[in-house]
């Protein structure tokens, strides 16, 4: 029996999909124009780029949606998946494809810890791997007390061991960001989270943007959250070709799941507040920062998020949120100001932060 009411069901029918067929139809014969990407949720509005020369969509609403559709009728959930990884196909392989000798474009930062996600993150280095027409290097911080991942990662991989300064702290994901900086070579970044796979122009079209002069970059259009069984597939035999089953597709991450910056903008915000420790919050408050900088927010690239059971804190309202409710409350520039000073070892904490 179907979860959604007969009413549901038939107002889906009648003011959805006609707006699928619509868009997925000028996708098929106008496939230079990218239509799908304005696939969006019936009361949602997306807005495009001032110079037709750009692509991309700009969600006008401030937090992350599902698409309703695809939940009703998942037909069009895998319809969507199979357009845009028509137009932006990912790649897997095991190292990088052959590129000239010089400084990396590009560093690609990820954090983790743990075993548990060891083949996310190893699905995750392949897709990096085989970017194309950018040289990217990859930095992988493991933040845990013992070194467990090192002897597992592919040898083009930059590994890094940050100890826990407690032993039993929690993850903090903000801090195996700036320590992932501090190694890095490029001149713009990517923060990338372990479970996520890109298309193999994913690099190279951030960079493009970032040659045009903005400072922060997100492309991320749709984050396709694959069901358990099809990401074991992915992981396991390290391939795409086949249909998998999609639990849900994301709208409007902004700095969740993988954004670019500049080194120099990044450092100009004060980077990532290390007063986030465990789950969730410090994405919305470095997007926040962000928005300081001249930022490309016109997403067009599908993104592929492999399952995993939910993370520790997830559930209810976490610390991390709590931090950042209270943080958004001040002006971006205090907040700036303040990460300035602990960098540059000039803060004072008497009179309270």
């Amino acid at each position: 029996m179907s979860e959604y009411s007969l009413r549901q069901l038939v107002g889906a029918c009648f003011l959805d999909v006609p707006g699928y067929f619509f868009y997925l139809f000028l996708a098929l014969f106008f496939p230079e124009k990218k239509y799908w990407v304005r696939i969006c949720n019936r009361h949602e509005i997306v807005s495009r780029p001032t110079s037709e020369s750009e692509q991309g969509v700009l969600c006008d609403w401030q937090w992350t949606s599902d698409l309703y559709l695809p939940k009703i009728f998942p037909v069009f959930g895998r319809l969507l998946y199979r357009r845009a990884l028509d137009d932006f196909s990912i790649v897997m392989q095991d190292r990088p494809v052959e590129q000239s000798a010089g400084k990396p474009e590009i560093s690609c930062i990820i954090g983790h810890r743990g075993l548990e996600r060891l083949p996310h993150l190893l699905a995750t280095l392949q897709s990096i791997a085989a970017q194309k027409e950018c040289r990217v290097e990859c930095i992988v911080v493991e933040q845990d007390n013992e070194r467990l991942i090192e002897k597992h990662l592919p040898p083009w991989v930059l590994y890094i061991h940050t100890p826990l300064p407690e032993k039993d702290m929690a993850y903090s994901r903000s801090r195996a960001f700036n320590a992932g900086v501090r190694a890095a070579q490029g001149e713009f970044l990517i923060f990338h989270d372990n479970d996520m796979l890109v298309p193999s122009v994913y690099a190279r079209e951030l960079h493009s943007f970032f040659c045009k002069g903005f400072e922060v970059v997100n492309l991320k259009r749709f984050i396709f959250y694959l069901d358990q069984m099809s990401s074991e597939k992915i992981c396991r035999e390290s391939t795409f070709q086949f249909s998998p089953e999609i639990n849900a597709i994301m709208q409007n991450a902004e700095g969740g799941g993988s954004i670019g910056i500049s080194r120099t903008a990044f450092f100009e915000i004060g980077g990532f507040d290390e007063r986030f420790i465990g789950w969730g919050g410090e994405d919305n408050e470095f997007w926040e920062r962000a928005q300081t900088r001249k930022v490309y927010p016109y997403g067009y690239l599908p993104l592929v998020h492999l399952w995993h059971p939910p993370s520790e804190g997830k559930a209810g309202r976490s610390a991390g949120n709590a931090l950042y409710m209270s943080l958004s409350k001040q002006p971006v520039a205090k907040r700036i100001s303040r990460l300035q000073k602990i960098r540059s070892g000039t803060f004072d904490d008497s009179a309270g932060s």
